[in-house]
């Protein structure tokens, strides 16, 4: 990542900064990974003040102003300037929050627009042709028909389904339990197609096959998805298994590790789901999120119209 132009990172972070973080951790429940790459940003944002001779307590409209114009210099993209301008915002607020200072210098300070990219989902056909690339023949062939499946047919993410142990499988009830960002539990159904592909992973041929004769880790006797070596399956093995079957099905260049949670999400909102449904499948906290799909299967209804309405505007 391309950053600023500072003379030098500080180790520490100051005291208010520190204690923005542990904020975030500890009471608003953020991942770890989020809080990490925050951390990441205030150092920057923090050098860059010391570099000009301000500190966090002296910061003005116009040394941020300054910042934010290095930012676009350094050619960081939209996405990285949005999520930097936010680590600072959030500082200076919750500094004015906790009356370490009687006023913000970001109030002014407009986001960058972002024009969030539309994600790509596969088309069902298309869909079907990667399911359809694996055979029941060996163990490590129904644990990839059973990741595909269950990627499809819960729209989860690629790392929840790394997590996934034996416990979050609900015995009778077709659900499991997926554990999300920030640590948040949800039920998903589980569909036909997945539950047997999942019911002949985990019977013998499949999951019991590939078990070692001594677990190399603690946990790994619980994971739902082994590697060879009978360790849990890391979200960079789904991957891997991701693009073997997308090869297979000459889907090389359109597949990407959360390609099957979008086609699960756009399909159903194209089959008539209601959108809060789709919301709680895949754990989106806020509903605007999942509206970018609606877009999607707006853009699919379009083409179709243009290709085939003689009135259309082609």
């Amino acid at each position: 990542m391309v950053r600023p132009a500072i003379d030098a990172e500080p180790a520490e972070l100051s005291p208010s900064a520190e204690e923005f973080l542990t904020w975030l951790a500890v009471e608003k429940g953020r991942a770890r990974n989020t809080v990490v790459s925050y951390r990441r940003d205030l150092l920057v944002y923090e050098s860059f003040l010391a570099a000009h001779g301000h500190s966090v307590e002296d910061a003005d409209t116009r040394v941020v102003e300054d910042y934010v114009a290095a930012q676009h210099a350094a050619g960081l993209g939209p996405a990285s300037v949005a999520r930097a301008q936010s680590a600072v915002r959030g500082l200076h607020r919750f500094r004015l929050e906790e009356n370490w200072t009687t006023a913000d210098p970001t109030t002014e300070i407009r986001p960058p627009g972002l024009n969030r990219r539309l994600p790509k989902a596969l088309t069902e056909a298309e869909t079907e042709a990667l399911l359809a690339t694996v055979a029941y023949d060996e163990p490590v062939d129904r644990r990839d028909a059973a990741i595909l499946e269950v990627l499809y047919g819960t729209g989860m993410r690629v790392s929840e389904l790394a997590g996934l142990s034996l416990a979050d499988l609900g015995s009778d009830t077709g659900l499991v339990r997926v554990l999300g960002k920030g640590s948040k539990e949800r039920l998903v159904p589980l569909g036909r197609c997945a539950a047997a592909a999942l019911d002949e992973w985990l019977a013998p041929g499949g999951r019991p096959d590939m078990v070692p004769r001594r677990w190399a880790h603690r946990g790994d006797a619980e994971a739902v998805f082994l590697n060879w070596r009978g360790g849990r399956l890391t979200r960079q093995g789904i991957w891997g298994v991701l693009k073997k079957r997308a090869r297979a099905a000459g889907l090389e260049d359109r597949v990407h590790p959360h390609v099957l949670r979008h086609s699960c999400a756009t399909h159903m909102l194209a089959h008539g789901a209601d959108i809060r449904v789709v919301q709680e499948l895949l754990g989106h906290v806020s509903i605007a999120t999942t509206q970018i799909y609606t877009k999607v299967s707006l853009e699919h209804l379009r083409q179709a119209y243009d290709q085939a309405h003689p009135r259309s505007r082609r």
